[in-house]
């Protein structure tokens, strides 16, 4: 049977594959960017790394991770994190792009410019929000009530903490996720350009 439970040491291959199968608004983003790998660096195993009491993952009847859900209680002291102890350590591997040319950038490099900007204190949403979660789930567990267990799972952890708020964002192309959460709770917030950000009191 299907199960939800925490994570633990040893799920981090899992999470970034499953992180890679969505990561392009929610389809496969295999072969998208130069590297693979850097969806995950960013999207995923950081939250893993640096608050693992607050990620969950779906385990298969034959013992997969076939999902997770991961989050931060604060955004402003996880992006100063980020910024700071987790995203340089990479600086060798993924240098900062060079200044944006005329022509659309690449898709990695779009990618490692948003890494590169990720900084505390720069989040819209903190005050009335300050937790953040980021959810995926593959294709063959979708449409099984899995992603609204995952998220209540998650803002149950965040209520004990004493957290009062929690938001996200989801690409506008990513349309199946921008229908599920109000359908969980979720409010419709003041968005970015090319994105959707939703806030749920708890």
């Amino acid at each position: 049977m299907v199960r939800i439970r925490a994570f633990r040491p040893g799920d981090e291959p899992a999470l970034a594959d499953i992180c890679l199968r969505t990561a392009d608004a929610g389809a496969d983003a295999t072969g998208i960017l130069d590297d693979d790998d850097l969806w995950a660096e960013i999207f995923v195993l950081p939250y893993a790394a640096r608050h693992p009491e607050f990620a969950f993952v779906v385990e298969s009847d034959d013992a997969r991770v076939v999902g997770y859900v991961v989050g931060a209680p604060d955004t402003a002291a996880f992006e100063e994190w980020f910024a700071t102890e987790w995203w340089p350590q990479f600086s060798g591997r993924w240098p900062e792009p060079a200044p944006e040319p005329a022509s659309a950038p690449s898709r990695q490099d779009g990618t490692l410019r948003y890494a590169y900007a990720r900084q505390g204190g720069a989040q819209p949403f903190g005050e009335d929000f300050p937790a953040h979660l980021h959810i995926d789930l593959l294709p063959e567990t979708q449409g099984q009530g899995l992603g609204r267990a995952l998220i209540e799972t998650l803002e149950e952890a965040l209520r004990v903490r004493g957290v009062r708020g929690l938001h996200l964002v989801a690409s506008a192309d990513n349309t199946g996720a921008i229908a599920f959460y109000p359908r969980v709770g979720f409010t419709a917030l003041p968005s970015p350009e090319g994105t959707r950000a939703f806030g749920k009191r708890l």
